[in-house]
């Protein structure tokens, strides 16, 4: 700011600056924030006039106000806060495109999204006995995807809601997740016992109280159990042995090694009566696909699972479960985040090494069926898990 400059801006404050001047000097102070500062401290540091003085320095045209360069200050001021304020919502709204499209590409690009999905539905499923939730996916805007599905739990022929599952993603990490239970009993309150031969856990953990409680439900009624038995089936063997029985396998307990030697297993893997097919498992028969916004895109498929014998294909179920877990582990991020009780590397390698066996099930069906159950040997535990009334189909052969 030149010397020549700061001279008229201070006979300007002072009301002496010539009227040629004037207009020229006002302009400036509207366009130029710093001379604007520059004026402010001089009129800062200026006495109030008295009104005799006023009248003389100024006269009494409306032009020479003694007010208007105070008002001509205050104006620019917010003016230049209005500026400031529109620029950085503006910034804003460009990095909220600029992150969505990022978003949309990322979780878009390979089927990222629902991959994710299926890691986290499947940790569910094998973690989770008799658990079933359909996820479904919302990218965010900041590098983010929530995931959310009401928690279905299957009794008699019905699945009915137990609760609702929650969980965020940033990028490729499992940032929170959460299960809300209607009950919040139903998310503790299941158990199997593992076979110790004769002198099993099971003869030191008393049913009686649960087959009581099932004598005394209606007749009308389908219910839960969670089966122990007292040794270990292959996946063929225990399905024959509910073949001939008019009840609904639901889901299968693994042994996977030392960690489930522990007499009570409050932590289970397993896996669920129907296997859980997997997108490279799945015949498409047809698909299109429609763009979405500028770089995103909606695929429809059309597509069928493989065929599964009702009470058999052992090694199809097996090796499908075995596929799971190997998905898994290779986001193992993001299910560490929902089974981080579960250490997938061990239990991978003894079920490679020792094959799959079962120690418990879960199993539904009329309660009159389930008490038939209390008279088989090999199911040495027992206890009661949902209950309602009739909705069931019979299965007996």
């Amino acid at each position: 700011m030149s010397e020549e400059f700061k001279e008229k801006l201070r006979r300007y404050g002072e009301g002496t600056l010539a009227d040629e001047d004037r207009d020229e000097v006002e302009h400036e102070l509207e366009k130029m924030e710093a001379y604007q500062a520059y004026l402010d401290e001089l009129m800062g540091e200026e006495k109030p006039a008295s009104v005799e003085e006023k009248n003389i320095k100024f006269g009494k045209s409306k032009r020479n106000r003694p007010d208007k360069e105070k008002k001509i200050i205050r104006r620019g001021k917010w003016r230049a806060r209005i500026s400031n304020t529109l620029t950085v919502i503006s910034a804003c709204l460009m990095f909220l495109i600029i992150s969505s499209i990022i978003t949309a590409i990322f979780y878009g690009t390979g089927e990222r999204g629902e991959t994710y999905s299926d890691v986290v539905s499947s940790a569910i499923a094998v973690s989770q006995p008799n658990t079933i939730v359909h996820l479904s996916s919302d990218a965010g805007p900041f590098f983010s995807m929530n995931l959310k599905s009401k928690i279905m739990r299957q009794v008699g022929d019905e699945q009915i809601t137990v609760g609702d599952y929650s969980m965020k993603l940033l990028f490729g990490w499992a940032r929170l997740y959460n299960y809300s239970w209607a009950d919040e009993s139903r998310g503790v309150g299941y158990y199997f016992l593992y076979p110790q031969g004769k002198q099993s856990a099971a003869n030191s953990m008393d049913d009686s109280s649960e087959w009581e409680r099932l004598e005394k439900l209606p007749e009308g009624t389908v219910a839960e159990a969670y089966l122990s038995f007292d040794q270990l089936f292959t996946t063929d063997e225990l399905l024959k042995k509910f073949e001939p029985k008019n009840l609904q396998p639901l889901w299968f307990a693994a042994d996977t090694g030392p960690r489930t030697r522990d007499p009570v297993i409050n932590d289970p893997l397993g896996f669920p009566y129907m296997p859980i097919w997997h997108a490279d498992d799945m015949k498409v028969t047809q698909e299109s696909k429609e763009k979405w916004g500028w770089f995103g895109s909606v695929t429809s498929r059309s597509s069928i699972s493989p065929s599964v014998e009702s009470y058999g294909d052992g090694e199809l179920r097996n090796a499908n479960f075995l596929k799971t877990l190997h998905l898994m582990q290779e986001y193992k991020s993001i299910a560490n985040k929902v089974i981080p009780f579960i250490d997938l590397d061990d239990s991978i390698s003894y079920l490679e090494k020792n094959g799959v066996k079962l120690y418990g099930a879960v199993v539904t069906g009329p309660v009159k069926e389930l008490l038939k159950l209390k008279d088989e040997e090999w199911v040495s535990n027992m206890h009661v898990g949902e209950v309602r009334l009739w909705s069931w189909r019979d299965r007996e052969n």
